[in-house]
């Protein structure tokens, strides 16, 4: 696969765009495709104005699973965001699509502390969106299986970012 960019495109349950970017391919391991951005790149959140990410990132899109995750560079306050989403699909070589599903699975850089997000806009949503059981199900049993592997430092959350992070920071 000989990539240059990947528009990364989250919308929300009804189909709305919501954050989407442009990122540089990085390559691929058994973890999924790594895409990431060097600090001062610019994402956007559905048609709003561009915002300048201060840090660079790192970012994990995992076949099949129910989560994407970024691996932050210092000094943003956090070294690993998850989003949980459904699963990425690819409707082209250069832009994967996903469902943001609202919680977020974070581990904070100074203190190490793994925590779940906006479980309020999630609870929200299901009513707003009305999500099926089955995605509420994935969407939980997906926060709490990052919450498990993060808190235990498995890959790919332990080190193996690393060298990926390293190619945009």
């Amino acid at each position: 696969m000989t990539r240059a960019d990947v528009r990364v495109v989250y919308t929300k349950f009804d189909g709305s765009l919501h954050w989407h970017s442009t990122n540089l391919y990085l390559g691929e391991d058994e973890h999924g495709i790594w895409v990431g951005a060097r600090a001062r790149s610019l994402s956007r959140r559905g048609s709003e104005p561009p915002v300048v990410i201060e840090q660079s990132y790192a970012q994990l899109i995992p076949a099949g699973q129910w989560w994407t995750a970024l691996f932050n560079a210092a000094p943003a306050r956090t070294e690993i965001y998850c989003d949980i989403n459904t699963p990425p699909q690819w409707p082209s070589g250069d832009e994967v699509t996903m469902v943001d599903l609202d919680l977020d699975v974070v581990r904070m850089r100074e203190t190490g502390q793994v925590l779940i997000l906006d479980e309020d806009e999630f609870a929200e949503h299901q009513v707003r969106y009305a999500y099926p059981a089955d995605v509420i199900r994935q969407a939980e049993q997906a926060a709490a299986w990052l919450r498990d592997a993060i808190s235990a430092n498995a890959e790919p959350f332990a080190t193996s970012y690393r060298d990926w992070l390293a190619k945009v920071s």
